[in-house]
């Protein structure tokens, strides 16, 4: 297969309005979805995702969701550079960031900032585009209410693919009772529509070489903040100084507590729908546990 570093260097050039010959090029890993590179010349660095050439529509949406980020003046983001596909292979390219360690204070501000962002909020939930939560799309259409939002375009959304995917049985009867119920998790004022990163566990924030925070790989949309807490909790959590900057800077409801299950359910149904059944016992447990606190 013919690489496309020839193909990315020559949309660099075009992007920065200057000369780009890729003179090296490192692989820096990745997760399961993307190969990640470092690619250097004249003097510059970028940082390069790649996928098959039908994933230039998931890297168009990450791009936006970047910029969305990066556009609130409140947590910095890797600024896009270009993006593009070619018959063998898509691409995203970023701004190349040194990432380095962090300090007590440096965990306080991504708390802070984090808090900052999520005071940003929109008319309606949701987004002006889909993109994809891992390598599963994910509907941002727009909605006035968060509770129809979360039921057909979250958890609805998933069980159906569970459906698909052979997940029947208590997994789906479990899923219609929750969703039927999901009112009952929302007893106060309605949420504020925030601006989400939309995919906030701890492999995808880090600090820069000056101990700035950086979010990267979103899943932007617009939602209840608590969203993102939530996710900040289900793979092992961030420290302490950061949920304490966080709630000092934006209290959370006590309702929280509660709904931070039914919140990352949708991202438990995401990965039963993304690595099989490992995964099925901990969403019918949750659900259980969500449907005692309403009965």
């Amino acid at each position: 297969m013919f690489p496309p570093w020839i193909d990315i260097a020559a949309q660099i050039s075009l992007a920065t309005e200057m000369p780009f010959v890729a003179e090296k090029i490192s692989s820096i890993g990745g997760g399961c979805i993307n190969e990640t590179y470092r690619i250097e010349g004249n003097g510059q660095r970028f940082f390069v995702k790649l996928n098959i050439a039908d994933g230039l529509d998931m890297f168009a949406a990450e791009a936006a969701g970047l910029l969305e980020i990066y556009g609130s003046r409140t947590l910095r983001a890797p600024i896009p550079v270009c993006w593009g596909k070619n018959r063998f292979k898509a691409w995203l390219v970023l701004e190349y960031l040194a990432m380095g360690g962090f300090s007590a204070a440096d965990a306080a501000a991504l708390g802070s900032g984090l808090a900052a962002m999520h005071r940003l909020s929109s008319e309606k939930f949701g987004w002006e585009r889909e993109n994809t939560i891992g390598a599963t799309p994910q509907i941002n259409e727009l909605s006035s209410d968060w509770v129809s939002f979360w039921r057909k375009f979250r958890l609805g959304y998933q069980l159906k693919l569970a459906h698909v995917n052979g997940h029947t049985g208590k997994l789906q009867t479990q899923g219609e009772q929750l969703m039927a119920k999901l009112e009952s998790f929302f007893p106060g004022p309605k949420p504020a529509a925030s601006l989400l990163h939309g995919d906030l566990w701890s492999g995808n924030y880090g600090f820069d070489s000056a101990g700035q925070p950086v979010l990267f790989d979103p899943a932007v949309y617009y939602g209840d903040r608590e969203t993102d807490i939530a996710m900040t909790e289900l793979f092992g959590g961030f420290s302490a100084v950061f949920y304490a900057a966080y709630r000092e800077a934006y209290p959370l409801d006590p309702g929280y507590a509660t709904r931070k299950t039914l919140y990352n359910l949708y991202h438990i149904l995401n990965h039963l729908n993304l690595f099989g059944g490992g995964y099925l016992h901990q969403a019918e447990q949750m659900m259980s546990r969500l449907l005692a606190e309403i009965r």
